[in-house]
């Protein structure tokens, strides 16, 4: 048994490749600045020891075999450093799961901007439903399956082996302090979805291009007897196409797009599919919104790339429970309902705020916000944030570590903006306003102090 300590073992990549190594027989132990759930209690079910700080002491009680950095470890963190100079075997995350996990699998691979964890969740659920019993490794907790990661199961098909199916969300972030290549470059997949592609992690993109050059590097490792699917409604997907393309590529939504396409949208959610035109088949499902509907197709696309047929993938969508953290609903206290989103680029802002408005209607929606992203920390983006919280009723926007100015930020939201730095008193704000058939959207992608928890126990 080797040990591996794994630098940013709360991270939800980190997280779950810490899931996966377990069971194929590791040891396992880590370390992390903070914990939250759901990784902190993953974690700890998986009985996988972890440690608080990156201090240099640790290295001495987690004597490891080699040593997985997550790209929350900078130069200049005691571990790192003592790491470095004491000349221990060290590999980034990425890399370490595709030497040791997805080598010689199918790996189905999701990126994008947005949905990728929702759409990865969905294509392992369709694999799963037909039988197929993929690993996967998901930036979330996805309800069909209750983990974030594990390795391919037994198929139905054939229960005296292995599947070799693997999915993997697929982010462009970077690898480690000492890769600056995105993560997605190591996965090799066979099958991929290009979900979208905007502008963001401000942190380490200078602009679009940078990301397209990224994309374009993934593009480039999908072999010529694999498929990509692609949003056709993305210039800048076709974009980084038609930078070179060895692949045959199937693109869903966009106007004019004789690929997959959507039809007859209920009310309820549910949607016909359509390929070239033709109707292939029905989801019957209760997700709503547009994005939803173009991660359905994609998943939709890629699963038949992997065998499944389309009225199989019908009927697995409809039988999806969606990921935590998307929409979750928290609680309901005396008629106010609180929700959970990881909502933190403008646009997955703007998408959520209108997902919930076409849900409840005319009640008032509460938009709670905390900037946390780098990206958003940095300010990049904060032009285009009153524009994407317009739907909501009310917006309260967390201050706290945050340089840029946000109140004069989001100024144009008028009277229906409430900012602050004090969170105690942010969040007696929200309660004092909230009433009996409201709905609080909370949207972050850290922990928010348990704000969730705050609001339901001051609203009873």
């Amino acid at each position: 048994m080797k040990h591996i300590h794994i630098i940013g073992i709360g991270g939800t990549f980190m997280g779950g490749l810490a899931a996966v190594a377990k069971e194929a027989g590791f040891e396992v132990t880590g370390c992390d600045a903070k914990m939250y759930p759901p990784m902190s209690t993953q974690l700890e079910a998986l009985g996988i020891g972890v440690h608080e700080g990156f201090d240099a002491e640790q290295l001495d009680k987690f004597a490891a075999d080699v040593y997985v950095i997550g790209n929350v470890a900078k130069r200049g963190m005691d571990v790192v450093e003592a790491i470095l100079n004491r000349g221990l075997p060290y590999i980034s995350g990425p890399q370490w799961l595709a030497e040791n996990v997805l080598q010689g699998r199918w790996v189905l691979g999701v990126a994008g901007t947005h949905g990728k964890t929702t759409t990865a969740s969905m294509l392992a659920w369709v694999l799963e439903y037909a039988g197929l019993a993929p690993g996967f490794l998901i930036g979330g907790v996805p309800q069909n399956f209750s983990v974030s990661a594990r390795l391919p199961q037994a198929p139905r098909q054939d229960p005296a082996s292995r599947s070799p199916f693997f999915v993997i969300e697929a982010d462009e972030y970077d690898t480690a302090f000492f890769d600056k290549r995105s993560k997605f470059v190591h996965y090799r997949p066979r099958t991929v979805i290009l979900n979208n592609l905007e502008f963001d992690h401000a942190d380490i993109f200078p602009d679009l291009a940078a990301i397209q050059t990224q994309f374009h590097h993934l593009v480039r490792t999908v072999p010529a007897q694999g498929l990509i699917v692609s949003n056709g409604g993305e210039e800048s997907l076709r974009e980084t196409l038609d930078k070179g393309c060895w692949t045959p590529v199937e693109f869903f939504g966009g106007v004019g797009n004789s690929g997959w396409q959507t039809a007859d949208e209920s009310a309820d959610g549910s949607f016909d599919v359509l390929l070239g035109g033709e109707k292939v088949g029905r989801v019957s499902w209760e997700i709503i919104g547009e994005h939803n509907r173009m991660n359905a197709l994609a998943v939709i696309a890629a699963a038949r790339h992997a065998g499944v047929d389309v009225q199989t993938a019908c009927e697995a969508l409809g039988a999806f429970k969606s990921v935590k953290r998307r929409m979750e609903t928290k609680g309901v206290v005396n008629g106010i309902t609180v929700y959970d989103d990881f909502a933190h680029h403008p646009t997955a802002i703007a998408t959520t705020v209108a997902g919930l408005r076409r849900k409840v209607g005319a009640a008032r929606i509460l938009a709670v916000l905390e900037p946390r992203s780098n990206t958003m920390k940095l300010g990049t983006m904060k032009a285009a944030l009153p524009n994407s919280l317009s739907e909501a009723d009310a917006v309260f926007c967390y201050a706290g570590g945050v340089d840029w100015d946000v109140a004069e930020a989001l100024a144009p939201l008028g009277e229906k903006l409430y900012v602050s730095k004090d969170f105690d008193a942010f969040v007696a704000e929200i309660t004092a306003q909230a009433q009996s058939g409201d709905h609080i959207l909370v949207m972050s992608n850290g922990g928010f102090g348990g704000i969730h928890d705050k609001l339901l126990d001051k609203l009873k």
